[in-house]
């Protein structure tokens, strides 16, 4: 039930693949993409998982009260793309820490797109630990809303998708 609520059918995927072989290994400088919209269910979802109903995220009327241009999406949502971003090329992988600076708004139905960079690989008892750059943007990468840096443990470097050059 929850994976059919939190699984978007509207998820875009962009990747621009740099090379592609039968292994390919993550390597410093690696960059994974992926594109979303996010919609007044995703919020409505999100909220009832979340508890935090703040009219922000319901109530134009609230937001613009509060300065913003229209309904926001919950920053904790947003950043939710940096998980599935990794988990999609490294099946497994446990996420361990996220640092996040909230940047700018997004709002019900902007274009968001996440960037994960790999920034440092380490092997520690036949695992990996990789340090991740991560930032989300809007406007076609013009406005950064959200970044911060992540670390996951990896079984393998070994990537199910290859990664984009950026």
């Amino acid at each position: 039930m929850l994976t059919r609520t939190f699984l978007p059918t509207h998820l875009l995927v962009s990747r621009c693949f740099s090379s592609v072989t039968s292994k390919t290994l993550v390597k410093v400088g690696d960059v994974f993409r992926e594109t979303r919209v996010f919609s007044s269910e995703d919020v409505k979802a999100y909220a009832e998982v979340s508890h935090d109903c703040n009219p922000l995220h319901f109530d134009p009327e609230s937001a613009r009260k509060a300065g913003f241009e229209n309904r926001l999406v919950h920053g904790m949502l947003v950043s939710s793309m940096f998980p599935r971003i990794i988990s999609a090329h490294f099946p497994g992988a446990v996420y361990v820490s996220q640092s996040l600076h909230f940047r700018s708004p997004v709002y019900v139905g902007d274009e968001i797109l996440g960037l994960v960079q790999a920034t440092a690989l380490r092997e520690t008892k036949n695992k990996y630990i990789v340090k991740f750059s991560t930032k989300c943007f809007k406007n076609h990468k013009e406005l950064v809303v959200l970044d911060g840096e992540a670390t996951a443990i990896l079984p393998t470097l070994e990537m199910l998708q290859p990664s984009s050059s950026e």
